[in-house]
């Protein structure tokens, strides 16, 4: 999977699966992760460039490790 959006859209169901597993809302999500909801659509979306820092912040909010958003298959 070498496509930059295939991979972002890849993420932004990772996070959504997790996000899911936790039975949070995009909003709470977004509360905890100090970030706006609009932000959380835009990343579970596949819409939003992510750095690593921002990608490593979101998981620790969700409480989860930072492989399981990296897993690609």
């Amino acid at each position: 999977m070498s496509n930059y959006v295939e991979v972002l859209k890849k993420i932004g169901l990772n996070f959504r699966v997790e996000r899911t597993k936790k039975s949070l809302s995009q909003e709470k999500f977004a509360e905890i992760a100090n970030v706006h909801t609009n932000y959380i659509g835009k990343v579970e979306r596949g819409e939003q460039n992510l750095t690593i820092k921002k990608i490593v912040i979101l998981a620790d909010s969700l409480g989860v490790p930072v492989e399981n958003i990296f897993n690609l298959t």
